[in-house]
């Protein structure tokens, strides 16, 4: 996250005495990325951060891959991935690779138990459905319908839902999630081309600080295991942090999309990047206007990468029978295109009022047996004329 940000109360400087009214010290943590080479973070403590009481349990939640390799596309049926009670356990991979987990979830209830450190990736985890606060102990964050929390790994953090009606759709990273470099320049602020700006981002304005002892579980997740782990004291004690690694939301429906006289390539929808994959955003937009455009897409080949779209809301002009919560899968090495007779009902056409998070992978795609689960396994056959079938 490329932008300064302070919350609380901090010294002047850094690495230096800050106590507490009783004449105690603070505890300085330092929270950073890339060994101290990337973002990072202050913050200051009431207790050393470092307390550990127990380990109690480990457990697997490594993905379980159903299909190594597909040149198949897919369509999964999210909203048929059914809502669980808890928040770990109703995160379902159902896409994966070296560099990313594609998830689903339907979490009913709040996280109150226990806290949540995910060490392996950052997450951004996009709220289709449900509205509540992200709590962490670098602040809150409201969210509702649309909103992206993007968590850099190690964030310590427990979801709070409004309702039992929650979905949503998130993505982890093991690589750093940036904003995309064409959209900054050299002292990394956002250009006047970009889709959005610093006043869209929304950065952590509430900081619970709990001078709390006992027995506080954080379920940590390290190489695809779950840690139970007890510690000393409240992980929410932080009086004031400054730096530029914190968590942050994102409002899809404040990208403002880029046209064009003639259909503008998926790059222009780019929202996050990473060094293996990117994350864009389809948002209604006008359509194109040169006399002539045809504003479905072109038939494209996947050469370099898998292209993944969730459905978010809308009328989806390119593809025929998907609805929201439906993902679709194109691996890469095949063409993929509208289906028949989306090309010819676009023609004429002024906007679109769809909506649909995108991730591309450099990397093909593992289909784990969640996916197969809520897959439809004839829809590589959608692109056929009647004649054909």
């Amino acid at each position: 996250m490329p932008f300064y940000h302070k919350l609380g109360k901090i010294p002047p400087k850094r690495h230096t005495q800050y106590r507490k009214p009783n004449g105690e010290l603070y505890s300085e943590q330092l929270f950073g990325t890339i060994g101290f080479d990337g973002m990072s973070s202050n913050s200051y403590h009431v207790y050393r951060p470092t307390q550990v009481k127990e380990i109690k349990n480990q457990y697997s939640i490594a993905p379980k891959i159903a299909k190594h390799n597909s040149i198949q596309s897919y369509k999964l049926q999210g909203f048929q991935v059914p809502a669980e009670t808890d928040y770990l356990e109703s995160r379902k991979i159902v896409l994966t690779n070296s560099d990313c987990n594609i998830i689903l979830a339907a979490p009913k209830t709040s996280q109150t138990e226990y806290f949540y450190k995910n060490t392996d990736a950052d997450e951004v985890i996009f709220i289709h459905k449900g509205s509540g606060k992200l709590r962490t102990h670098m602040g809150n964050l409201s969210f509702a319908y649309g909103d992206y929390l993007v968590i850099p790994r190690g964030m310590i953090y427990q979801m709070q839902f409004d309702t039992e009606d929650n979905r949503l759709f998130i993505v982890e990273s093991h690589h750093p999630v940036y904003t995309p470099k064409r959209y900054r320049n050299w002292f990394g602020q956002l250009l006047e081309h970009s889709p959005y700006c610093e006043r869209d981002i929304r950065r952590p304005e509430e900081l619970e600080t709990h001078d709390e002892k006992g027995e506080f579980l954080i379920k940590i997740k390290k190489q695809n295991d779950i840690f139970d782990m007890v510690y000393a004291t409240h992980p929410f004690d932080v009086v004031g942090y400054d730096g530029f690694n914190y968590p942050y939301a994102f409002s899809i429906h404040d990208f403002e999309p880029i046209t064009g006289r003639i259909h503008q390539p998926p790059p222009v929808h780019q929202t996050f990047e990473t060094s293996a994959f990117v994350i864009c955003s389809f948002v209604p937009r006008l359509y194109d206007y040169h006399p002539d455009s045809i504003p479905a897409p072109y038939n494209h080949s996947n050469i370099d990468s898998d292209e993944v779209l969730y459905y978010v809301d809308g009328d989806f002009m390119s593809r025929n029978d998907v609805e929201a919560g439906h993902i679709s899968l194109h691996p890469a090495g095949i063409p993929h295109g509208p289906h028949p007779g989306a090309a010819e009902r676009s023609i004429g056409k002024v906007k679109t009022e769809e909506l649909a998070v995108m991730v591309d992978t450099f990397k093909p795609l593992k289909l784990t047996e969640e996916a197969l689960k809520i897959a439809d396994e004839t829809y590589y056959q959608s692109w056929l004329d009647e004649n054909h079938k």
